[in-house]
């Protein structure tokens, strides 16, 4: 509460205004928003947190022995490479993207090229009018089984049949589930990969639900088919890493004394 309060002193001269002290007593206002805040926390809901499910690798309970293999039908080894134009990543005109490719093949390496086209190429693309393209569409057909069932699960979610916890809960149980058929994807990054593909190759496990992968360096076998694909497409996908060529005449520039 305010108090106006008229101060008193000695004989004052006349006609002299009289001078009035004001004391503001600030008690009931600190109350009153204590008040508030309690009010408010009490009254208001919280926001969730918006967090994207992510299937994490696992060996789900294999012998040791077994976990570095897989069958052949399930297994799809992915190498990864990035476009280079000069010493910077090659752009899509029209997306506006880095150009990265992936050369896979199914089962284990044949390095006696019996089969034609053992060896393929795609890109990264996503959806086009809702349907999977380039190495999307690869890797869903390979994991149907458990991408029917995720699509169930989700319609239910957000038809409100099932609450958020429990798609959650399912989604990871469906993605691990022994009894399906599903792929073990192998990535491979190549030497003038940039982190961007190989985030892309993880985020393809993520929205194609594969549990199952692993990233490894690429070996003798994975070289020699490279060099058969290059011969029969009269191609350039071998060659010095780009990223240690452009670095290295900045190394040199700031190694050089100044004069």
């Amino acid at each position: 509460m305010a108090q106006i309060e008229q101060s008193s002193g000695g004989k004052k001269k006349k006609g002299a205004q009289k001078k009035m002290s004001i004391h503001v007593d600030f008690t009931p206002m600190v109350d009153m928003n204590m008040l508030l805040i309690t009010f408010f926390m009490l009254c208001t809901t919280m926001i969730k947190s918006q967090t994207l499910q992510i299937v994490l690798p696992t060996n789900e309970d294999v012998k040791k022995e077994q976990q570095s293999q897989a069958k052949q039908s399930e297994a799809i080894t992915l190498i990864l490479d990035t476009e280079y134009d000069g010493d910077k990543p090659a752009v899509d005109p029209e997306s506006g993207k880095t150009v990265h490719d992936i050369y896979y093949y199914e089962g284990i390496a044949d390095t006696t090229f019996s089969t034609p086209g053992y060896l393929k190429k795609e890109q990264f693309i996503g959806n086009v009018n809702r349907e999977a393209q380039g190495i999307r569409k690869i890797l869903r057909a390979k994991n149907e089984q458990v991408m029917k069932e995720y699509e169930i699960l989700k319609t239910q979610w957000k038809n409100k049949e099932i609450t958020k916890e429990e798609f959650e809960k399912a989604a990871k149980k469906n993605a691990s589930d022994s009894l399906k058929t599903r792929p073990v994807v192998v990535i491979k990054p190549g030497p003038n990969t940039t982190y961007e593909g190989l985030i892309n190759a993880i985020d393809e496990m993520n929205i194609n639900q594969i549990s199952r992968y692993s990233i490894e360096l690429p070996t003798h076998s994975d070289t020699l088919l490279l060099r058969h694909y290059e011969q029969a497409h009269g191609l350039t996908i071998i060659r010095p890493t780009v990223r240690a060529k452009a670095a290295a005449p900045a190394a040199a520039e700031a190694s050089t004394p100044n004069p």
